[in-house]
């Protein structure tokens, strides 16, 4: 069936436009864009979309699923249908699962049970009142980082090409590797598999057993502060094995300001980087960690008030390339603890988007491109991929959202099983209304 989205306004970072049109979408393409679509079949589809916006779906460079292993925190068909209900038509898991994700029978059987999922998108998505209404018939596109390390142990390398040839996105382990050597050889041995890498620069020496920024408010809270060193050093680090060797390398998590500047200077001298940051560490700063939320307790922790608004000026420069959602599902027993004891993550997939719009774009601080490139054709260059224009001929990969619209957050009004979240309870504003994937 045709669909017409009348006067929605189309936010494109791809071409650059964030205007009113009409936009006919058909057997999965978009077939027009124009001010006004007038001849049109007697079986289309109307909607009247004012006041909404649709951009390229969204992608996510990395979070975590609990399948396999940690079923009770996250199944794989409850991640995907998070992801949907979130705007996201595209999303990376990390390889640390049980087992870890470091051989290719493993990614062939994630990537089999995806498919064996398709069609059961259309859960839909809660509007206000509890009411279901529609959000998508398929599942986003499924991307598996493979483990660099053999049961990420830090010692021993993977089959790299084996894994590359398995059809994974990329290499990660998702955690600090600290031995320099074995990064370095796998700087080496990645480079003609043309495959992205990721690592999290962070030195765990230095984290030692801190749980927050080191500053004043790391005192008046009484929490064992993390410097920022810990991360910078280990930036410092990697840039230098980026220099010698010339591998390009994505950085994740980036939470301080010195770590934006020691990236911008990177990419001023002509590095072959990316960087990285996530969506909690732009809206929230080590103040908030007042509450004690365990929802609070991240790794890397929230920034200083100066680091947050370092990471938002990288991201509007470009230094910073793309925001992260870093999805960490937890069950509700294993976040019931003390602040330190937790461990650390929150979700994020159907919160991200409207939370940095409602924080960001309603106060004028970001414009809306500046937030869906970040969150869109950004991330998948940085997985060097492209996300399409929105115009004829091309791939209906869209994202409908409605900037207006109130819910809560609460268990029955989300699709991830896990409720990690300082947003528990609260009312936001800004949904997503339908997803093409």
């Amino acid at each position: 069936m045709a669909e017409l989205l009348q006067k929605v306004r189309v936010i494109d970072p791809v071409s650059e436009i964030d205007e009113l049109s009409d936009v006919l979408i058909a057997d999965g393409y978009i077939r027009e864009v124009a001010s006004h679509i007038s001849n049109i079949n007697s079986d289309t589809q109307i909607r009247d979309c004012q006041g909404l916006v649709l951009g390229p779906g969204l992608v996510d460079l990395y979070s975590h699923s609990g399948e396999p292993g940690f079923e009770e925190r996250e199944t794989l068909l409850s991640f995907l249908q998070a992801a949907a209900a979130g705007g996201f038509t595209r999303v990376s898991i990390l390889p640390d699962t049980s087992p870890v994700i470091d051989n290719p029978a493993l990614v062939a059987q994630l990537q089999k049970r995806r498919e064996g999922q398709e069609g059961q998108g259309d859960k839909g998505t809660r509007g206000q009142g509890g009411n279901f209404s529609p959000l998508s018939s398929r599942l986003p596109l499924l991307h598996i980082w493979g483990a660099i390390t053999v049961d990420i142990a830090g010692k021993q390398m993977t089959e790299l090409a084996d894994l590359a040839s398995a059809g994974i996105v990329g290499f990660t382990d998702g955690k600090p590797l600290e031995n320099l050597a074995l990064v370095q050889r796998v700087l080496e041995y990645l480079q003609p598999l043309g495959k992205p890498v990721a690592f999290w620069p962070s030195d765990r020496q230095l984290t030692a057993n801190g749980v927050m920024r080191e500053g004043t408010d790391a005192l008046r809270f009484g929490l064992p502060p993390i410097p920022a060193s810990a991360e910078t050093t280990a930036i410092a680090a990697m840039l230098e094995l980026v220099a010698a060797i010339g591998t390009p390398v994505h950085i994740m998590r980036v939470s301080t300001a010195r770590g934006v500047e020691l990236i911008a200077s990177a990419k001023a001298a002509g590095l072959p980087i990316t960087a990285s940051t996530t969506w909690m560490h732009l809206l929230l700063d080590t103040k908030a960690v007042k509450s004690y939320h365990t929802s609070l307790h991240l790794d890397p922790p929230l920034g200083n008030p100066s680091d947050m608004a370092a990471l938002r000026a990288g991201i509007r420069a470009g230094v910073i390339d793309a925001i992260a959602i870093d999805h960490t599902p937890y069950s509700y027993e294993e976040k019931v603890q003390a602040f330190a004891e937790a461990p650390a993550g929150a979700i994020g997939l159907e919160l991200a988007l409207p939370v940095l719009w409602q924080y960001l774009v309603e106060t004028e601080e970001f414009t809306a491109l500046e937030l869906w490139r970040a969150l869109s054709s950004n991330p998948a260059e940085c997985l060097r991929q492209k996300v399409s224009a929105i115009v004829p001929h091309q791939p209906a990969e869209l994202t409908l959202f409605d900037p207006q619209q109130t819910w809560k957050v609460e268990r029955k009004s989300l699709h991830t099983l896990s409720q990690n979240t300082p947003w528990l309870g609260q009312q936001l504003k800004g949904h997503v209304v339908q997803t093409w994937c």
